[in-house]
């Protein structure tokens, strides 16, 4: 089976950096699109970013545009987010997920890793 291997969350202050990365088995990033989703506590889960398998072009939500970067590593079948100037607000747990067919949507992946948690204190 198909398996998304988040890491990188942790512990950080207001203003500060974390990477995450998405390590995929079972298959390589050959797909339509990776995409990063995050589920704040009390929160219904939602997109933040995607990128496209076949241009590596990416999109982001306007919660994070500007502070976050999405990457891809094909050959070490292995996706990032860059986050800087992290706030409070971005406390969460992250999720990477692919689609065999579609471009990013909570709804439409086909793959999901069990989420890594980022906590940002004030």
């Amino acid at each position: 089976e198909v398996q998304l291997v988040e890491s990188g969350g942790g512990l950080v202050q207001a203003g500060g950096s974390l990477r995450l990365s998405c390590a995929a088995s079972g298959f390589t990033f050959d797909d339509y699109s990776v995409g990063w989703f995050r589920q704040a506590p009390g929160k219904e889960r939602e997109g933040i970013s995607c990128i496209s398998t076949y241009n590596s072009k990416t999109f982001y939500a306007d919660s994070v545009k500007g502070r976050f970067t999405m990457s891809c590593d094909n050959a070490k079948n292995t996706v990032f987010l860059q986050m800087n100037s992290l706030k409070p607000e971005d406390t969460a747990v992250y999720y990477c997920a692919s689609s065999t067919t579609t471009w990013c949507s909570v709804d439409g992946m086909d793959y999901w890793g069990k989420g890594t948690l980022v906590t940002v204190s004030s």
